[in-house]
């Protein structure tokens, strides 16, 4: 049977934030329907209906940014995964076509921690179709994968959190500007990794360990933004929106606004950055450089960006549009043109500048707003507030964030 589910709009989370937060805006869900041939209502036991059987039923239109009402198919009767003791080979479903590496052992093998699929991963001991594969590579339908002996995390007992736990999840709470049964979108701050890496505490994706439902699934990142950008982090909560969440973004049906503050103006006051870039490694550090059509490890990267505000001819407050999404592709493109983002440790390279008295010398980007089409119909407009150091500069340089965003006018690609 389905259960109804009361979706609600989206909050900001205090007073002085309600203008800058967008609410989500969604169609009535289709109701689910009995199974053919099954008993009206079903039975204990019986196995629920599929999603793809769900039909609609018009609602009387309601009033614009009125609540939104979803049904959502039964949760199916868990299926217990078997720990494989020794090396067994695998086919990939159809249903697993196209899921990363990393997501297809977490899905297969619940409870299973992000640092042991990293390790066998990274160590080759899982295998596609015979050859090593990184844990971001996707898979394709009747591949074989050969699964190594592995060991799960101990269970954890569905409701009983520790103390860590419970600020975890308070923490998270704190940060989060949307959520619904299937989506969360978060307010990243500034300072907070996304992922794990070398020497990496806490991050994100390990604070929603303490989200795991009773099944062991634990939410999913779809996107990723900079440790040292703030701004909105869109979650999948189920593997259902996971999978139309990352297929959006695939498709480039997702639209990512973001604020940063740099120097001098930027002239045309509105373009479109069109370069190849390339991932440049040391033993200690990783930039992105302006690479040549055809050089080894090169991709495509466009950027639009629009000039909103300027304070004298020292700094500019300039809106950018991500068309792809590379590493560092904003920092590395504003800095392409000559404007490099203020207080970017990697990629401020204008020699003899000097920080306006008042400001801080920290990452003056933020990624303000996402807006992509919800897995049950719909569209999620999230808008994220200036974090506090940015909040200061805007306030010291007497710029309005309330003035009209000109990048809405950007093409889309």
């Amino acid at each position: 049977m389905s259960r109804r589910i009361k979706r609600m709009n989206p909050k900001p989370r205090s007073r002085d934030e309600r203008d800058d937060s967008r609410p989500h805006q969604a169609r009535s869900a289709k109701k689910a329907g009995p199974r053919p041939g099954g008993k009206p209502g079903g039975k204990p036991g019986g196995k629920p209906p599929r999603f793809a059987g769900e039909r609609a039923e018009r609602r009387p239109p309601k009033a614009r940014l009125e609540k939104a009402e979803f049904e959502r198919p039964a949760p199916k009767e868990p299926v217990e995964a078997l720990l494989p003791t020794k090396v067994q080979t695998v086919k990939v479903t159809a249903d697993e076509n196209n899921m990363r590496v990393d997501r297809f052992l977490e899905a297969r093998f619940p409870g299973l921690s992000f640092s042991h699929i990293q390790r066998v991963v990274r160590k080759g001991e899982l295998r596609v179709d015979g050859r090593r594969v990184d844990s971001k590579d996707r898979l394709e339908e009747g591949q074989s994968v050969r699964i190594p002996p592995l060991k799960l995390d101990a269970p954890k007992v569905v409701g009983e959190l520790s103390d860590a736990a419970q600020k975890t999840l308070k923490a998270l709470k704190e940060m989060t500007i949307y959520e619904d049964d299937d989506v969360l979108v978060l307010n990243k701050p500034a300072g907070l990794a996304v992922q794990g890496g070398s020497g990496m505490t806490r991050h994100i994706d390990q604070m929603l360990e303490v989200m795991r439902d009773a099944k062991g699934q634990k939410p999913r990142l779809v996107h990723r933004i900079d440790r040292e950008t703030s701004g909105c982090l869109l979650i999948a909560k189920t593997r259902f929106a996971a999978s139309h969440l990352t297929g959006a973004f695939r498709s480039r049906s997702a639209r990512k606004v973001y604020w940063a503050l740099v120097p001098g103006l930027p002239k045309p006051k509105q373009g479109r950055i069109s370069t190849f870039l390339a991932k440049e490694e040391s033993e200690d550090d990783t930039i992105m450089r302006i690479a040549q059509h055809g050089d080894e490890g090169a991709s495509h990267a466009v950027t639009y960006y629009a000039v909103v505000e300027t304070a004298g001819n020292k700094l500019t407050w300039v809106s950018l549009k991500p068309v792809t999404g590379r590493t560092h592709q904003l920092r590395a493109h504003m800095a392409h043109i000559g404007h490099p983002i203020v207080g970017d440790p990697k990629y401020f390279n204008i020699e003899n500048w000097q920080l306006p008295g008042g400001l801080q010398n920290r990452l003056h980007l933020l990624a303000r707003r996402i807006v992509i089409p919800h897995p049950r119909g719909g569209v999620i407009d999230a808008t994220a507030p200036l974090p506090p150091h940015m909040q200061q500069s805007w306030n010291l340089l007497g710029l309005d964030a309330s003035r009209f965003d000109p990048i809405e006018n950007a093409p889309e690609e």
